[in-house]
């Protein structure tokens, strides 16, 4: 049975936490409590009973009350040592300041009280635990910090370290939207993090004395942490059918947290790891989120050297009907300006036609195709020779370092961006889902603009599979967030709902992607597929920056490997062909066959 628990998700879940521990025949515990913080905001409920009876009244409230929902919440089940058992020496304990609730939870004993020397906070019970967290809240006061956000957490966990001298100390606390935990320095074993991740049907964890139920009262897939003094093993589904419906469930992988180590976490990541300084001599593996990580890999990208390509892009229509008639809209010109120059370019169709070459509403190079002679084969042949110049992605930050969500724009500069900050049309449910999603990278990274937007491009990379023929041009961005698959014009349209749910200007760019020399062997090109076709990444606007280009397929910023030919709206404005059969045709046999060259490596 867990003695303590601490859960943090990328939304609020409606879990139910069943007591077994309380049913008739077992050894009853000392007392329990739990802790949420409802509908985001900074005040804590709390449910808690000591020397609880079996069966009792408030442990069905933890299993099967409708109000218990939130993105973050804490248990505690106690075996007393210290003080009564009573409501005022049962955890979580609870206290306010800066504006907020605040919630402790310790799992151990320290053999002596921490000193009462910080005023401000004074302890109602008689346990240890209290007498740390008034503690420790008083040394937050004396700084100044108001949040977890405030608190130097090195500094902290050096104060933990001092406090472990004198017995068990793993802890969790939270001020409502961060969590940090501390693993006991003496103790092996005292502190597990679980992660989980979607999609899933089901979500269910527990042992004898315990079950966690994540979906009871409706599954949402939701990524998240969880943090537990006793590792909880999946629980199998005994309702099943052997010809029912397949349910997906959720798999959580146990990590045990390093010793003396503090995490912090939030929105459902590890965003920050402090390990004693003596682990410094020994390598481990960081708990910190893989897309934490990334994000803060690619916010330190630098200026790339100029780039020479030579790009060939085929594509071969075969019917088994002779076409009578066509129009054709081409889009195979690359972009041409201060980051990228044409230097040369040729476009060869195998079918006489009529042409006439104009620039479209989005300032692409589009050439119409009209045919009234009969085919059933087409070739395109696009040859091209372009420059690429970058300038760091980020230089703009050091103008202006930060700008915050929910971004501001004069009337005229949202008339002009109509077109970019429109969602698609998708039920309003599907964007009320969408819309939570992306806040819960807002809130991760406090408001930040770029962080946000950096945090959701690696995200997308680590955690959505790249799987070819999983999806079609009809798959909305509501199915790839469900399905956590799909290919780079998913992805785009992925993040381009998100920003402009976000408000961020966003738009779909079509083009090719350089991923390295031509190998020779194919498992060495596995990782070259993209380079094989057209590719798509994400152009967003920001305030006084202009447009940036991300690309979720690859968790990388656009630079010198990426070539721009057409930008719009969605993949229907920057398709590289498209036409209409008004007579003719039959099956299609399409075939696309794109070479990207470096000449100079």
């Amino acid at each position: 049975m867990p003695n303590l628990l601490a859960m943090s998700f990328e939304g609020e879940l409606a879990p139910s936490f069943d007591l077994r521990c309380l049913a008739p025949g077992r050894t009853l515990p000392d007392g329990w409590g739990l802790g949420y913080y409802p509908g985001g905001e900074p005040s804590a409920v709390v449910l808690k009973e000591p020397a609880p009876p079996q069966g009792s009244i408030r442990s069905q409230l933890a299993k099967a009350w409708e109000h218990l929902e939130a993105s973050l919440l804490v248990m505690h089940i106690r075996a007393a040592k210290w003080g009564a058992i009573t409501d005022a020496n049962t955890q979580p304990f609870n206290r306010s300041w800066g504006r907020r609730d605040w919630l402790l939870c310790h799992s151990g004993s320290l053999t002596k009280r921490p000193p009462d020397d910080r005023g401000l906070f004074e302890p109602v019970g008689s346990t240890d635990t209290e007498a740390l967290f008034c503690n420790l809240l008083g040394r937050f006061a004396e700084r100044g910090w108001k949040s977890l956000a405030d608190v130097d957490l090195a500094l902290l966990r050096d104060w933990l370290d001092v406090l472990d001298d004198d017995g068990g100390l793993t802890i969790a606390l939270t001020d409502g939207r961060d969590l940090v935990v501390y693993a006991d320095r003496d103790v092996e074993g005292s502190l597990y993090l679980g992660t989980i991740a979607p999609p899933y049907d089901r979500a269910v964890f527990g042992d004898d004395d315990l079950v966690l139920d994540l979906g009871a009262r409706g599954t949402k897939s939701r990524k998240g942490v969880i943090v537990s003094s006793t590792p909880l093993a999946v629980v199998p589904d005994d309702d099943a059918s052997v010809d029912g419906p397949e349910v997906a469930s959720a798999a959580i992988t146990w990590t045990q947290v390093p010793a003396g180590s503090l995490l912090a976490i939030r929105q459902g990541a590890v965003v920050a790891q402090h390990d004693p300084p003596a682990a410094g001599a020994t390598p481990r593996a960081s708990l910190v989120a893989p897309a934490v990580q990334t994000r803060l890999t690619i916010a330190r990208a630098t200026t790339a050297r100029p780039r020479l390509f030579d790009v060939r892009h085929r594509t071969t229509y075969r019917y088994a009907k002779p076409i009578e008639r066509s129009t054709h809209l081409l889009r195979l010109t690359p972009r041409d300006d201060r980051l990228q120059q044409v230097l040369d370019h040729a476009l060869t169709i195998s079918v006489p036609g009529q042409t006439v070459d104009f620039d479209d509403v989005f300032d692409n190079r589009v050439r119409r195709l009209h045919i009234d002679t009969p085919w059933t084969e087409m070739v395109l042949e696009a040859r091209t020779r372009v420059r690429l110049a970058d300038v760091a992605p980020l230089d703009f930050r050091a103008l202006k370092s930060r700008s915050t969500i929910p971004l501001v724009w004069m009337p005229w500069q949202r008339q002009i961006m109509a077109p970019y900050l429109l969602p698609p049309e998708l039920p309003e449910s599907q964007l009320d889902e969408l819309t939570e999603y992306a806040m819960s990278f807002v809130r991760r990274n406090d408001f930040d603009l770029l962080d946000t937007l950096l945090d959701i491009n690696a995200t997308i990379f680590k955690e959505y599979a790249y799987r070819q023929g999983s999806t079609t041009v009809f798959t909305t961005a509501f199915e790839v967030y469900a399905n956590r698959r799909g290919v780079c014009q998913d992805f785009t349209n992925l993040f381009i709902c998100l920003a402009r749910l976000l408000g961020v200007p966003a738009r779909y760019v079509c083009g090719y992607v350089y991923c390295g020399p031509r190998a020779t062997s194919e498992a060495a090109r596995a990782n070259a597929v993209q380079s094989e076709a057209s590719h798509a990444w994400v152009q967003l606007y920001l305030p006084e920056v202009g447009w940036k280009g991300f690309d979720p397929t690859n968790g990388i910023l656009t630079q010198t490997e990426h070539i721009r030919v057409a930008v719009g709206r969605n993949y229907v404005d920057a398709t590289p062909t498209s036409g209409t059969i008004y007579v003719g045709g039959g099956p299609e046999i399409l075939e696309v066959d794109v070479r990207v060259d470096d000449l100079e490596p």
